[in-house]
């Protein structure tokens, strides 16, 4: 594979196995976890309950069993949005484009067991995409506002990173652009912020050092404070977490850091009277905690999935951003291939054809901006009165 397909691939199949493992455990206590699974979570592991289709809040979904969730199934319909029209794209193209994919296309929803529509699995936060812009006829640039602000944007922006390569302020622009259509304040930054961090992994020659930098040079408010936080507290980490004892105490330190930011709560399932409302100085709880796990692990795709995993709370989401950034960083090579085999028969999902097509798309977005960038500089040339 060239660099482009191999970093491509890496993202989405790393950012699958991320949402597979942490679906498992999403909306508990590390405790919780501990208890149900005899331990921490190690890898892929079966529903929370047994009678999972009448069982409460689960039901009716099938999670864990290498199921995927919908942060993986928006993901790859944002993939193909970007193969049909292969350039770059903004908030028209959500409303064009991918609202008739969630609306309109039938496929295999994991989860559920069967042949489904996109827009029956998806969160209320995510079925107003359809609700304001399919039938509500909203300026696309503006149909965010007023939604519930949350991490569901950031948690299928990957691939526009992707489509940035090397370009973090592009792929933040190009973020904020596409989700508006989707999400507003904090919920809409974290998408761009996660965007232009992926951008800089996934760049030949990238280092975590890069991709922190390129997340705080392009945050504002709450996400930037937020970032800062993690990365005072574990940009210095040398050494990761190497016992139980130790990993616990890192999901501690994690919270305690995130939660001045975090609009959610202590109980993830008994919100706060402020949750998820607009706001100039919150963050979502995913994207600060998602990089604090890749740093205390120092980039390491296991490690800091695993810890996102046994995190709990949105443990899926947390998980998709880590596994995105490490795979970034580290290929395809760092991405188990048994838990990528394992989670793609589960959920019948070719992910690594997925990563393959958003390559080729990429490809094609590319070439196509450094004929683009090639022009400005002759521009630019004339312009400054160059020779």
């Amino acid at each position: 594979m060239t660099w482009l397909e191999d970093r491509a691939v890496a993202v989405i199949t790393g950012a699958a196995v991320g949402d597979a493992l942490g679906g498992a455990t999403e909306g508990w206590t590390p405790e919780q976890i501990e208890e149900r699974h005899g331990g921490r979570v190690t890898g892929v592991v079966g529903p929370w309950y047994p009678d999972w289709r009448a069982a409460r809040p689960i039901a009716p979904y099938h999670k864990g069993d290498g199921h995927v969730t919908d942060d993986t199934l928006m993901t790859r319909a944002l993939v193909e949005v970007y193969a049909k029209r292969r350039e770059h794209l903004d908030a028209y193209a959500m409303a064009e484009d991918l609202v008739p994919l969630m609306i309109g296309e039938p496929r295999w929803v994991p989860e559920l067991e069967s042949t489904a529509l996109l827009l029956q699995r998806v969160f209320l936060a995510e079925k107003w995409i359809v609700a304001r812009l399919h039938y509500g006829h909203v300026d696309p640039r503006e149909a965010g506002v007023g939604n519930v602000v949350n991490c569901g944007a950031a948690m299928y922006v990957a691939p526009v990173g992707v489509v940035n390569a090397g370009d973090p302020r592009a792929a933040y622009a190009e973020a904020i652009d596409l989700t508006a259509a989707h999400q507003s304040s904090y919920g809409r930054e974290a998408a761009g912020v996660l965007a232009a961090m992926v951008a800089a992994a996934v760049a030949p020659g990238a280092s975590l050092d890069a991709v922190v930098a390129a997340g705080l040079d392009v945050a504002h408010d709450g996400t930037a404070a937020a970032l800062r936080a993690v990365v005072d507290e574990f940009g210095s980490w040398t050494t990761a977490p190497a016992t139980d004892d130790e990993e616990r105490a890192l999901a501690a330190r994690v919270r305690e850091t995130v939660a001045p930011f975090d609009s959610v709560g202590p109980h993830y399932r008994q919100m706060s009277m402020d949750a998820r409302r607009p706001s100039r100085t919150k963050a979502i709880e995913e994207l600060p905690a998602a990089l604090a796990f890749v740093l205390a692990h120092r980039g390491d795709f296991r490690g800091a999935v695993l810890a996102s995993v046994n995190y709990g709370r949105d443990a899926d989401s947390i998980a998709v951003m880590a596994a995105a950034l490490c795979a970034g960083l580290g290929g395809t090579a760092v991405v188990p291939k048994e838990w990528v085999d394992t989670i793609g028969d589960a959920s019948r999902m070719d992910l690594r054809e997925t990563g393959h097509l958003l390559a080729s798309a990429a490809a094609d977005i590319l070439r196509a901006d450094r004929e683009r960038a090639l022009a400005r500089v002759a521009a630019l040339d004339v312009l400054g009165g160059a020779a």
